[in-house]
């Protein structure tokens, strides 16, 4: 989707059409969740600090994040997968990855595949979706940031190395800003830079990711697209204002952050073993406590029990605390931990 969470406030609020729009809190430790592309052109970019993209764009509107409407527009699009291709790998909120080689429409066109899902996308969402079409997901990922917003582009199998030889290596999917740096100062700037270096080089420098960076190098990518990939954990956190400091301040920050994980328990029938509370100071310091019980948890008041026990293990306090979230773990997504509820004991 193309700038989804703005977009979806765009559609909404007539008002912030054509301008730029943060999704986020515009308080001094706010972040950017979602930029609108109006925002974008100021240098505005998701997980910016919000002074940060106040400072790049004076006027900046902020708008709070509407997560439940954004989940439900997800489904939508899901469903519009589904109509093609049972087999969907979701990535987030607004990403996910298709398989259409035998999709349930016999088209013999991915790429009138695509043109048809973002159609019916903008017409039963009045949103923009851009899509990449190639015979791999890591061309697929790549030529679907090269005609946003409200495009497409294909990397033919003909094309797949030449396409990769001229990107930079900081476009590359998996790629991020340091190591981006790193390959850098290696002297390697683009895909036909990396094709040159050995395995055992890029290994050496980057350990187990540089197998994969030879074979992106040489734009090849055997994975395949995991429909229902079993999820791991869920959690929410969230980052204040002021330090926070006292017992009944943190247990009011990290309520909202239990209730909503043990709401998406109750959506999804998903329960857990492990509840971690993520703590993270006024100097960055970062700890984490967990706890987990034999059996799965199996009602609000068990896990805000486990929850008001971890902040009070954190007592007393030698710093504030600026941000707080919580995470359960150990679901019963697998088939050997599903239907077994066993007594909590910690």
């Amino acid at each position: 989707m193309d700038a989804f969470y703005a977009s979806v406030e765009q559609r909404d609020h007539p008002e912030l059409r054509g301008k730029p729009v943060a999704v986020g809190g515009a308080r001094e430790r706010g972040v950017v969740a979602a930029a609108s592309y109006e925002a974008r052109r100021f240098g505005v970019r998701s997980a910016m600090p919000s002074v940060t993209a106040l400072r790049k764009c004076p006027e900046l509107l902020f708008v709070p994040p509407r997560f439940a409407v954004y989940k439900e527009i997800s489904r939508q699009i899901r469903a519009i997968f589904a109509e093609y291709t049972p087999l969907i790998e979701p990535v987030s909120l607004d990403e996910a990855y298709l398989d259409v080689t035998h999709n349930l429409k016999q088209l013999a066109s991915a790429t009138q595949i695509a043109r048809e899902i973002r159609a019916k996308i903008l017409a039963e969402t009045q949103l923009t979706a851009s899509a990449g079409i190639s015979y791999n997901k890591f061309l697929a990922k790549l030529a679907s940031d090269y005609r946003k917003p409200n495009g497409q582009f294909v990397v033919r199998p003909e094309q797949g190395l030449a396409f990769v030889e001229g990107l930079a290596v900081g476009q590359f999917h998996g790629v991020g800003p340091v190591t981006a740096a790193r390959m850098n100062q290696l002297g390697i700037f683009t895909g036909a830079d990396l094709r040159e270096q050995p395995v055992e080089f890029l290994q050496q420098q980057f350990g187990k990711a540089g197998r994969y960076y030879f074979a992106i190098a040489r734009a090849e990518d055997h994975r395949p697209v995991v429909a229902d990939r079993l999820r791991k954990s869920m959690g929410s956190e969230t980052t204040f204002a002021q330090d926070l400091w006292e017992f009944t301040d943190l247990l009011d920050g990290v309520r909202p952050l239990m209730e909503e994980v043990w709401e998406y328990c109750q959506r999804s029938g998903i329960r857990g073993r492990t509840l971690t509370l993520k703590v993270k100071f006024a100097d960055f310091q970062q700890i984490t406590r967990s706890r987990s019980s034999v059996g799965l948890i199996s009602s609000q008041a068990v896990l805000e029990r486990i929850g008001r026990e971890l902040v009070e293990g954190l007592f007393p306090l030698a710093k504030g605390v600026r941000l707080l979230g919580i995470t359960l773990s150990n679901l019963n997504t697998s088939p050997q931990a599903a239907g077994h509820q066993l007594t909590l004991s910690l």
